[in-house]
This record gives structure tokens, sequence and C-alpha cells, in this order.
């Protein structure tokens, strides 16, 4: 035998786990200890990096947590299992390992009931239950030889920079397990036991049904990105629903449905969709460089819903973009006044404060963002105030962090470390 193939069966060996769903021996290079500190080492980063934590309608935010965690007191796999909404319209939902689940604003609005929530809760339940960030990891260290003694080193690059920030997430492993591509089988796992856990909870399992069918109908003639973070691995299909259609036929029709319920809980975020519409066409023109649209839509945006940060920030870019910062400095201060939690804001506001030589409060508007995400724009200003403040040394150790980054902040940093003499 070759000594490869000695090495992949002393793995098979001693890396065999077994699946606290089906009860399926699988391979595993990876225990639970690593899922839940990898599960609690990247929730909040992540979250951040893809918008932020969702506070302006708290009893929403109870709402989702309650269901999840009725769906999730089913499972056979008992986890610190928790449910955060993303400020996001994007329709996405993903679990980390651990049972760390997230679902975005943009997918809440595109279902119906109560019970379709639980089935896409359960979905993500599954996932983190069965363990298929763990199988998925457990093959990438064999195609792509990633062993580390005592861990994984994990590096690729983020499908999404929201708001041109790119999060340092430690080899981006964190970014990699929300944007991996399971298995079809991990994938008809968690719509099969998803639906048993839903029906368990006293849900109608009809609701996986529907909400298949809707997501089925969504993706028809959209364009090919729609739905692609939730869908990547497995999109919608005729086949998903007919395979829910059995399970269903399984388990019997009744339960909760709770559409109006649903409905209610809802029923903010609902009447702001135009507001939110406003705001993500005003992101879009940004990134065009149409600063004057983009500056109108935050103010559409806000003639509805004061109250959303989100909102304040669009408008603080549009004004930061025309060198307008003292009016930016007034909008990001209005953003962190209605949420403070999003390192964004901070960031944004202490950008346009070292611009107007307020080096003070740029260096705490700075370290309040890299304390909730490490960016590489954070350090690389902070290199700027901390040279311009002489203190040398700190402003290496900020450009040089920045310097990972393989973007045009990266390159700014490494070329202040070569005017520093400091390469």
């Amino acid at each position: 035998m070759r000594p490869s193939a000695v090495v992949v069966a002393l793995l098979f060996l001693v890396g065999c786990a077994v699946n606290p769903v089906t009860g399926e021996r699988e391979f595993s290079l990876v225990d639970e200890r690593w899922e839940l500190q990898t599960g609690e080492q990247y929730y909040a980063p992540l979250r951040q990096s893809q918008g932020g934590d969702f506070v302006l309608d708290p009893e929403l935010v109870a709402y989702v947590k309650e269901v999840g965690q009725r769906v999730a007191a089913e499972a056979d796999r008992e986890l610190p299992y928790e449910f955060e909404i993303i400020n996001s319209s994007v329709p996405n939902a993903w679990a980390l390992p651990g049972g760390k689940i997230s679902i975005n604003r943009g997918l809440l609005t595109e279902m119906g009931s109560e019970a379709e929530l639980a089935a896409v809760l359960g979905h993500e339940v599954v996932h983190a239950a069965a363990r298929h960030s763990a199988r998925a990891q457990s093959r990438a260290v064999l195609t792509q030889g990633a062993v580390i003694l005592g861990g994984i080193a994990v590096g690729v690059a983020t499908e999404r920079e929201d708001y041109a920030t790119v999060a340092m997430l430690g080899g981006m492993l964190g970014a990699q397990l929300i944007t991996q591509r399971y298995s079809r089988d991990a994938e008809r796992e968690a719509d099969y036991y998803g639906m048993i856990y839903m029906d368990r909870a006293g849900y109608d399992p009809q609701g996986a049904v529907d909400l298949m069918e809707s997501f089925l109908r969504l993706s028809e003639g959209r364009d090919p990105g729609f739905m692609a973070g939730l869908f990547a691995s497995h999109p919608p299909s005729r086949e998903r629903v007919e395979n829910n259609r059995r399970t269903l036929a399984d388990l019997g029709a009744g339960g909760e449905v709770g559409r109006e319920r649903y409905q209610q809980a809802i029923a903010r975020i609902t009447e702001l969709e135009p507001a939110y519409k406003a705001h993500d066409e005003g992101r879009l023109a940004l990134s065009q460089g149409n600063y004057d649209k983009a500056l109108a839509k935050a103010e559409e945006a806000l003639a509805m819903e004061d109250g959303e940060a989100l909102f304040h920030a669009l408008k603080g870019d549009a004004l930061a973009s025309s060198d307008r910062h003292a009016e930016a400095e007034s909008a990001y201060s209005a953003a962190l006044s209605r949420d403070d939690s999003w390192f964004y804001h901070h960031l944004r506001r202490g950008m346009v404060r070292e611009r107007q030589g307020n080096l003070s409060g740029a260096r705490g508007d700075l370290k309040a963002s890299l304390d909730r995400l490490e960016t590489a724009e954070g350090h690389y200003y902070l290199g700027n105030i901390e040279r311009a403040s002489g203190n040398r040394q700190q402003a290496i150790q900020h450009y040089r962090t920045a310097a990972q980054s393989d973007t045009e902040t990266g390159r700014r940093a490494r070329q202040a470390l070569t005017d520093m003499g400091a390469e």
C-alpha cells in the first residue's frame, strides 16, 4: 500500500463519528469542541460583516428567536442554539457550527406564515445538528491538504464585499463556512429532518412544501444571483418540492400555520419595504459613482422611516463621497444614535473625522469599529492617526495589519510602510 493510502486509511480509522441526526457513522476530522469554538468565534463578526443585527423592531427579533428555539428544542442534538436577524435585504439564512443561526430581514418578507419560518429555521438547525459544516471541513482537509495539528487553516475570499469593507476574519474560515456548498445529501437531510423537527414542534409541515414552491416560483426568471446564498448548493427545484411532498405524506398534514400571527410580526418591515428598496437603490447608485442619486434615495428612505440607522449611514456615505465631510459626520452621528452596535457607523464617522483633523474623535470611533469587526480600513485609518500623532510603532502595527488585505486599502497600507521605511 502506498504511504498516502496508508495515511488516508488511518485518517478514516480515527476520524469516524456518528451523525447525531441520522445515527449513521461518518468520516470526520473535527470534534464537537471545534464546532462550538468556531461558532462562538465567528458568529458575531460574520453578522457584522453581512449588515449588522436588525434592531429597528425588537418585537420581531424576539418573535424569530422564539420560533427558532421552539424548533431547536425538537432537534436530535443539544447545542447552544442562537437565532438573530441580519439587517440585509438579501433573502438568505445560514448556520454556523455549534447552532449559531442567522436569517436576513429580506428573507422574512418572502414568507407568508410562521410554519414557513419554522421550515427555514428547522432546515438550518439540521445543518448544525447533523454536523454538516464539520463534514465539509473534513472533506476539505483531504482534498486541499489543509491539515495543521490542532486545527484547520483555510484561506478563501468572501463572495461579497459589503459596503466595500473587507472583514479580516482569521483566514476567512468564517466566511467560507457560510458560503460553502453543502453536498446534495446534506441538503436533502436538512429538508427532510427540518420537516420532522417542525412537525414535532407542532407546526404544519405543509409549510415546508409551500415554502419550497414559493422559492421555486421566485427563482424562475430572476437574476442568477437571487437567493444564491440560501440555495447555493441545492437550488429550489421540482425535485425538492416532490421530496417535501413525500415527507408530508409520511408525517401527515396538520398543526399550526400561524399565517395571521406571522403577518402581524413582519408588519413593520413589510410596510417599510419601499424605504428599504430606496436604500438599496441608493447603495447601487453610490457604487456607480452617482452620489446625487444616492443622496436623494437616502432622503427618500428617511422620509418614510427616520429611525432606521442604515438610511442615515447611506446619507453619510453620499455626503462623504462628495467631500461634504461635516455634513457626513452629522449623518453618521444620527446613525449611531439609532444603532451603535454595527461597526460600519463607527468606521465611517471615524474616517470623516480623520479627514477633518479630529484625531481624538476619529481614534475613538475607529477603535470602537475594530472592537466589533476587524477591517483593513479601520487599521489603515488608525495608522494614519497614529502616524500624524507621532506614534510610529503603533502606526506601523496598524499599517502591517491592513497590508494583509488584498484590496486598495491594503495597497495604500503597504505604500505607507514603504514611505516610513518599515516594509
